[in-house]
C-alpha cells in the first residue's frame, strides 16, 4: 500500500513539473516569433487569438493531426525510437532540477553529474535518427550536430568545475543555498558565466550555432525526413532543453534564490531574461561556418576554461576560502 501511494505523489510531482514546461515550451514559440518581429520591425504572429496568443495551439493541433509520412527506405524501430528518446531525455532531466524547495522530483547529491550524463545521452537520439533516416543529408546532419553537441560539452564541464570549486557540493540545492549566504557566482566568474551561456547556445544548436538545422546547407539537417508529430517530438525536445539550460544557468551563476513566500518568482523572471537573450541573440548574429564553431571551442574556450580552474583553485587555496566539504 504504502508503495503504492509513494508511485502516485511521484507521478503527481511529476505531472506537476513537465505541465508547465509543456505549456512554456508552447508559448516559448510564440514569444520568439514575436520578438523576432518586433526586432524586424514586423507583428509576429497577431491573427489567432488575441494578439496572437492561440497561435500555439493552432501550431500544436497542426503538427499532431497532420499525416505522418514514413519513407520506405528508413529503419522503421529506430526511425520512430528516436524522437521518443529525444523528448524523454529533455523532460526527464527536469527531474533533478530544484524549481522549488518543496517540489524536484528528486535531489540527489550528484545532481550536476545526472544533468551531465542525460545531455550526453541525448546525442544518440540525434545520431540514432539521421542513421536510422538512410538518407546522405539526415546523416551527415546527425554527425555535424552530434560533434557539435560533445565538443561544447567538454568547455561545458570545464566550465563548471570553477563554480562546483567554489561551492563544493554536485548538489543543486548547494549552489542555491551558497549563494543565498554570499554573493552570486556571476559577479567573481562573470568570464566563466559568459563562456557558460555561449557554450550552452551551442549544446542546444541555437544561433549562431544552429548548423543542424541550417536549411540552406543541410537540407534541415538530421530531421529532414521526419514529419508532423514526430518532428514535433524532436521540436518540444529542443525547446524544453532552452528552458531548462535558462534555470541552470540561474541556479549556478544569478542566485537562484527561493523567494515570495518560498515561490521561485525571481528564478522564473531570470530565467525568462536568459531565454530572451537566447531570442535576441538568433534575431542579431549570422550562422558561423562550422569551422568557426571548432575553432571557437578547441582553440579558444578549452584554454580559456582550463586557465580559470587553475585560477580559481588558486585564489581559493591563497585565500583559504576552500567550502566545508573540500576542506581536508
Amino acid at each position: 500500500m504504502n508503495t503504492i501511494i509513494l508511485v502516485f505523489f511521484t507521478i503527481i510531482k511529476f505531472l506537476i513539473i513537465i505541465i508547465p514546461v509543456l505549456i512554456s515550451v508552447a508559448y516559448l514559440t510564440l514569444l520568439e516569433r514575436k520578438t523576432i518581429g518586433y526586432i524586424q520591425i514586423r507583428k509576429g504572429p497577431n491573427v489567432v487569438g488575441i494578439y496572437g496568443l492561440l497561435q500555439p495551439l493552432a501550431d500544436g493541433v497542426k503538427l499532431f493531426s497532420k499525416e505522418m509520412v514514413i519513407p520506405n527506405h528508413v529503419s522503421i524501430s529506430l526511425y520512430l525510437f528516436a524522437p521518443v528518446l529525444a523528448l524523454t531525455l529533455g523532460l526527464g532531466i527536469w527531474s533533478v532540477l530544484p524549481l522549488h524547495s518543496n517540489v524536484s522530483l528528486s535531489n540527489p547529491s550528484l545532481g550536476m553529474l545526472v544533468i551531465f550524463a542525460l545531455s550526453s545521452i541525448s546525442v544518440y537520439a540525434i545520431l540514432i535518427s539521421g542513421w536510422s533516416s538512410n538518407s546522405k543529408y539526415a546523416f551527415l546532419g546527425a554527425l555535424r550536430a552530434a560533434a557539435q553537441m560533445i565538443s561544447y560539452e567538454v568547455s561545458i564541464g570545464l566550465i563548471i568545475i570553477s563554480s562546483l570549486l567554489c561551492v563544493g557540493s554536485f548538489n543543486l540545492m548547494t549552489f542555491i543555498e551558497t549563494q543565498k549566504q554570499g554573493i552570486s557566482l556571476w559577479v567573481p566568474l562573470l568570464p566563466v558565466a559568459f563562456m557558460f551561456f555561449v557554450s550552452c547556445l551551442a549544446e542546444t544548436n541555437r544561433a549562431p550555432f544552429d548548423l543542424t538545422e541550417g536549411e540552406s546547407e543541410l537540407v534541415s539537417g538530421f530531421n529532414v525526413e521526419y514529419s508532423s508529430m514526430s518532428f514535433a517530438l524532436f521540436f518540444l525536445a529542443e525547446y524544453s532543453h532552452i528552458i531548462f539550460m535558462s534555470f541552470l544557468f540561474v541556479i549556478l551563476f544569478w542566485g537562484g534564490s527561493f523567494t515570495f513566500l518560498d515561490f521561485n518568482l525571481m528564478n522564473i523572471l531570470k530565467s525568462m531574461f536568459i531565454v530572451f537573450l537566447f531570442v535576441w541573440v538568433r534575431a542579431s548574429f549570422p550562422r558561423l561556418r562550422y569551422d568557426q564553431l571548432m575553432l571557437l571551442l578547441w582553440k579558444s574556450y578549452l584554454p580559456l576554461s582550463l586557465s580559470m580552474i587553475i585560477i580559481t583553485n588558486s585564489l581559493i587555496l591563497i585565500l583559504n576560502a576552500l567550502p566545508p566539504k573540500l576542506c581536508f
